[in-house]
């Protein structure tokens, strides 16, 4: 059976990437981090949005080896919240939009779910750091939800990089 196919575009079409296969979490993120990195690129000139109304940033992880870039690479620029920071956002430069974020060191790599074309994208399936949620809105009840990174998201991460090294 074929894997799957996800393609996530920017906003102006220049830039396209494809993600290969499930991906390791289909997530929300509240840490700071996150939610000021999305801040910083929707504040770029014509940005779209990239965290949902709450604050939270809705990603679909992927291990690295399930990602390439279609189109566009060299129209990409890192962003950082501090010169030292492991972690980057990746934005395309044409548009101003948000496509993806790396942790560095880490063998996974986090994709804006907004930038993802059609309708199959799986379901969230947990909200994780929402100690630092700063809504007045209720939590969506669609998914569980945690306070810090369940051990559930570390168990992924290591069947991942598990499959990764034993080539499936």
């Amino acid at each position: 059976m074929p894997l799957a196919v996800r393609i996530l575009s920017c906003m102006c079409g220049r830039v396209q990437c494809e993600a290969i296969g499930e991906p390791i979490l289909s997530g929300v993120c509240y840490c700071k981090d996150c939610q000021e990195g999305g801040r910083r690129i929707e504040a770029l000139p014509n940005a779209a949005r990239i965290r949902d109304p709450d604050g939270g940033t809705p990603y679909l992880t992927y291990r690295d080896d399930r990602v390439r870039f279609l189109s566009g690479e060299d129209l990409l620029a890192d962003y950082r919240l501090t010169p030292r920071s492991r972690t980057r956002r990746v934005v395309a430069s044409c548009c101003n939009s948000g496509m993806l974020l790396k942790f560095d060191p880490g063998f996974w790599v986090s994709t804006y779910r907004s930038r993802y074309e059609g309708d199959d994208l799986l379901p969230i399936e947990m909200r994780t750091k929402t100690q630092h949620r700063r809504s007045e809105t209720e939590l969506p009840s669609d998914a569980p939800s945690y306070r810090g990174f369940p051990l559930r998201l570390f168990t992924r991460l290591i069947a991942a990089r598990a499959a990764m090294l034993f080539g499936r």
